[in-house]
């Protein structure tokens, strides 16, 4: 019998303001004058709309095997178009509880792209990543065949299978979880920047010999720690994501967030989410200049964030400030913190309250940039930690939780410290725990003259006034001995 084929698609286009600006039109303007402008923007909606084609299209197979299918193959075919950028197959059939058994896998019009048997139900491929069992790679367009295997059908029996074939058009990756791994909103602990044998990371072997160090000796490291999430950013390549799309399943209390380190002879930047192809070749015709990175991240829904800016840059580490012509309103995210960098010349603080001050409402994060996940301490996977209030432990739960700002540093990498600030009414309320005996220190020129000399209990909590106070306000925590214990990030007053 012939698959049936149907076709649905699905488009969608938004446009959101700023956040806390409204839309306004000019005063006393008449009901006329509405409608004009509702009409004039459904006619942008349309044409916009017509511009975009839609994000996805699903191919509906279906068919009928009998006991004439036993111990035989048959291959489906479906239309991938130009300019795909995954496909997802959803299998499903009947007649199990008669033990039949139908198996897949897929081919593109040019290879076998694999095969799961029995043991999947569902399989994703992309350019970067695919699901265990196939392959990832170049989606060619063309005719792809579905390959449907039947080792057991009774004589008697009738197996009706339904293939749901999505076909994404969008390089929006949100994550090779497919649920949150925890639920419910909190504070999760993570690592945002290191290096495994996919790049420059390396460790000794089992005899004692310096190899490139593999992927999993990071989740290890990571999931000792007691970390919440990584992001794994080896330098300038996607080739560490189909590590991370076969490990997620077993790390089902970790979640990974594939990164990468965008390294240009202007400086680094990691790049959070995405696993769609992106240039890093900066200044040269893929990448003239930083804002042709930024769209291709941004059109990804991925986030950049730029790395140790307070490092030199010369022949001892080329490129490692940050000296690229930037256009800081599309930043939303700095390393303040790079390894044991907290403070003194190197530390990314400084680079970054610049722009605090120069009116930029940008994140700070810290990660460790770990080459060597057998090393531990400061040294090691976890310090500093990101510490990121998000609705739940998802990829894009903690990405929006670093734009939104709900995040401090860690910078010892503890398991359980914990710095909550919060203004609101005309008061400032820090909440502080598991840091006895440090103090707060205050910043930005929204905290002239706010002082706390007494040392912090085991959790504490304190109230301050913000009645005529302007400007960004930060609260960090530092040890007995003055070092800094904790970063926090700026709540906003007036300007």
């Amino acid at each position: 019998m012939r698959p049936l084929i149907r076709l649905a698609s699905r488009a969608t286009f938004s446009h959101c303001l700023p956040s806390g600006e409204m839309a306004a039109g000019p005063e006393g303007a008449s009901a006329e004058g509405a409608g004009w402008g509702r009409r004039v923007a459904l006619a942008l909606l349309a044409t916009l709309l017509s511009a975009f084609p839609a994000a996805a299209e699903t191919l509906t197979l279906t068919g009928v095997m009998t006991g004439a299918d036993h111990q035989t193959y048959r291959e489906v075919p479906f239309k991938v178009p130009a300019g795909t950028t995954s496909v997802t197959v959803d299998f499903a059939y009947t007649g199990k509880d008669q033990k039949s058994v139908i198996d897949l896998g897929v081919r593109d019009p040019q290879r076998f792209r694999g095969w799961s048997g029995g043991n999947k139900a569902k399989f994703t491929l992309t350019e970067t990543w695919a699901t265990p069992s196939y392959l990832p790679g170049p989606l060619p367009a063309g005719e792809w065949k579905l390959i449907l295997g039947v080792p057991n059908l009774r004589k008697d029996a009738r197996a009706a299978y339904t293939a749901t074939v999505t076909l994404d058009r969008s390089p929006v990756f949100h994550g090779f979880a497919e649920a949150p791994l925890k639920v419910g909103p909190g504070w999760y602990r993570g690592d945002l920047h290191m290096h495994t044998e996919h790049s420059d990371g390396s460790c000794a072997s089992r005899t004692g010999r310096r190899v490139p160090c593999p992927l999993f000796k990071t989740l290890e490291a990571a999931s000792a720690r007691g970390l919440d999430f990584v992001a794994v950013t080896d330098h300038n390549t996607p080739a560490h994501f189909q590590d991370l799309a076969e490990l997620q399943g077993y790390y089902d209390d970790l979640l990974l967030i594939p990164g990468r380190e965008i390294t240009t002879f202007h400086g680094h930047a990691n790049v959070f989410g995405v696993t769609a192809p992106l240039d890093f070749q900066l200044g040269g015709p893929r990448a003239p200049d930083l804002n042709r990175i930024v769209d291709q991240v941004e059109a990804a829904h991925g986030l950049i964030s730029l790395n140790h800016p307070g490092q030199p840059s010369g022949e001892l580490c080329m490129g490692c400030g940050w000296t690229a012509k930037t256009d800081f309103a599309r930043i939303p995210a700095i390393e303040a913190i790079n390894g044991i960098n907290a403070e003194g010349p190197l530390s990314g603080i400084p680079f970054w309250e610049a722009q605090l001050n120069a009116g930029r409402r940008i994140t700070a994060i810290g990660g460790s940039d770990n080459h060597d996940a057998t090393l531990t301490g400061l040294r090691g996977v976890g310090t500093p930690t990101t510490v990121v209030w998000a609705e739940n432990l998802s990829q894009d739960a903690i990405l929006d939780g670093i734009r939104k700002g709900r995040v401090f540093v860690d910078v010892q990498g503890t398991r359980d410290r914990l710095l909550e600030v919060k203004a609101q009414g005309g008061k400032l309320t820090v909440r502080v725990a598991k840091a006895p005996g440090a103090k707060l220190a205050f910043a930005g020129p929204g905290s002239a003259g706010l002082a706390d000399d007494a040392a912090l209990s085991d959790d504490d909590t304190r109230t301050f006034d913000l009645t005529g106070r302007k400007g960004w306000l930060r609260v960090d925590v530092r040890g007995p001995d003055g070092k800094l214990w904790l970063l926090g990030n700026p709540v906003y007053l007036a300007p």
